[in-house]
């Protein structure tokens, strides 16, 4: 059968705006010769709508638009995943797929194995399946799956459900089994998703499609990826990684393929892929057009200002200086030819009168006391506000430059290097931005050799290192990665070898931050658990393992 991929980036919400994308989409697949054509899940709503479903017009809308979409079919089927109303027991809707055919009533499917963990919380609002069957398109049995349906066991935290989509439809005579799918990009997922498939595929001697979703929303970042694999597993065909595509695809054909991550490597080219996408997309679906970045002459900012420049384009990024009387001579020169070298306009904003200035209100209330982190905190914190003057200016959205690592255990400022729109790293450990650096500077230099190579400083002091603070960001990370996206306890990443003293450190660290990171600007998820969306902590808590 020839089955039409659409794999199209709808935003959130737009409902018109989507329907549109499928429509054009549709036809010029089934222009191309397809028989059927699939959309991503929930395609006329975007996925994840959440609370927007609770709206009292926005579930009728989507229906609405069904129909005029279902008017609008010709000789090629159309599969779209849509948000329909529940109408028996149980939670108000149901996470949908309609068949539209010219001339036939719609038939819907529903999806059954609803996700309620790390990211999804679709329980809250859909009621699942009770059963599925196969429809029959031009003489084929398709078995029709939504996302989570086709995840098996081996591939979930826990053994979650109870009944298995696939194999029921197997059993009702599907010859063809289709996915589709809003499956958020995290590093090594697509070879992960690829795997499963294809095993699926082996098991149930079926041919699988699988037509994933493209763009950021939010905080999420879908990858597209989607593909083909015959009934032995073999990909038959692959569509673009974090762009959208189009493609029709024999479920017959004989010629195979080796999949790929849709990029070279599962490491920074995918990262800096997804984090260029994600910020493209976050500006556009909130109509910011442009963003300023404060530039330190620090490998943070660097790596952001080239992934904002890769996303929105030079003239639509604007680099800030804004040395104190800690800013190094080189980091100065390293955040100009940072900017040279990008073609970014670059203002120079000291803030060394103003730091005294600040300071100097402070003479009596300070009197008699030490400086501290306090005359630290002030200058992060006027540079903050130098950067929101700039956006309130210019209508720039402020990207913060803060990574994983530092926001985990608290060395960052509260209203100061915090503060922003997007934080565009800060799901990216620390270990992860010197890979980006270099991978950046793979054909020329782009970062300045000197930034990559001297040792992280915020320069909030004198003479002040990182590592002053901070055990080495290569223990840093290996812990936070235990602690963090694997759950494990003090003890247990301890009894792998870890010295106790600086593990229980790390821990307490990112347990008293949590009222940090919860007032820190939305990022962009690309591993495996990110704080935020990833990760519900209470912020009053007192357990210590």
């Amino acid at each position: 059968m020839k089955i039409g991929f659409a794999q199209i980036n709808p935003t959130v919400g737009d409902l018109r705006g989507n329907c549109e994308l499928i429509t054009h989409a549709y036809e010029r697949l089934a222009a191309a010769g397809a028989e059927l054509v699939l959309t991503p899940e929930l395609a006329i709503t975007g996925y994840p709508p959440q609370d927007l479903v609770l709206k009292s017009r926005f579930v009728p809308e989507n229906l609405e638009l069904l129909e005029r979409l279902h008017a609008r079919v010709g000789d090629a089927a159309l599969l779209v995943g849509f948000v329909d109303r529940n109408e028996g027991r149980g939670k108000p809707f149901r996470n949908a797929a309609a068949l539209l055919e010219r001339g036939k009533p719609i038939r819907k499917t529903y999806k059954s194995l609803l996700p309620t963990y790390d990211v999804f919380d679709e329980e809250r609002y859909f009621q699942p399946a009770e059963s599925v069957e196969p429809f029959v398109v031009h003489g084929k049995k398709i078995g029709v799956t939504i996302c989570e349906d086709i995840w098996t066991e081996h591939y979930l935290p826990r053994p979650l459900y109870d009944c298995e989509p696939v194999r029921s439809l197997v059993e009702q005579g599907a010859e063809i089994i289709v996915n589709l799918s809003s499956s958020p990009f995290s590093l090594h997922k697509p070879a992960i998703r690829f795997e499963m498939v294809a095993g699926l595929a082996r098991a149930h001697q079926r041919p699988i499609c699988y037509c994933n979703l493209v763009g950021g929303n939010d905080q999420l970042v879908f990858d597209g990826n989607s593909f083909a694999v015959n009934s032995t597993g073999n990909v038959i065909a692959q569509l673009a990684a974090f762009h959208e595509d189009e493609r029709v695809v024999d479920t017959d054909s004989s010629s195979v393929i080796e999949f790929h991550e849709g990029l070279a490597g599962a490491g920074p080219e995918q990262i800096f892929a997804a984090l260029s996408l994600g910020l493209r997309d976050y500006c556009r679906k909130c109509n910011f057009h442009s963003t300023v970045v404060g530039l330190s002459g620090g490998i943070d900012s660097a790596v952001t200002a080239v992934i904002a420049v890769d996303a929105l384009g030079t003239e639509n990024v604007t680099g800030v200086s804004m040395p104190s009387p800690y800013s190094s001579r080189g980091s100065i020169e390293d955040s100009r030819m940072l900017a040279r070298n990008l073609g970014i306009k670059l203002f120079e904003i000291p803030i060394t009168e103003a730091f005294q200035v600040f300071k100097a209100q402070f003479k009596e209330a300070f009197k008699g006391v030490p400086e501290n982190e306090t005359e630290e905190n002030m200058q992060p914190r006027l540079r903050a506000m130098t950067l929101m003057a700039l956006s309130n200016r210019f209508g720039h959205l402020v990207l913060s430059t803060g990574n994983k690592s530092e926001l985990a255990v608290g060395y960052c400022t509260l209203y100061g290097d915090m503060a922003g729109g997007l934080a565009v790293i800060s799901d990216v450990p620390k270990t992860m931005i010197y890979e980006l650096a270099r991978w950046i500077n793979r054909d020329r230099e782009i970062i300045p050799t000197s930034t990559i190579e001297k040792a992280p400083s915020a320069e909030l002091r004198p003479n002040q290192k990182d590592q002053d603070t901070l055990p080495p960001y290569e223990i840093l990370d290996q812990i936070l990665h235990l602690y963090v996206e694997e759950n494990l306890s003090a003890r247990d990443i301890i009894a792998r070898g870890f010295d106790e003293k600086t593990v229980r450190w790390v821990q307490r660290r990112v347990d008293l931050n949590e009222y940090k990171r919860e007032q820190a600007a939305p990022g962009l998820k690309v591993t495996s658990r990110a704080f935020g969306i990833g990760r519900k902590m209470p912020i009053a808590q007192r357990y210590v393992d």
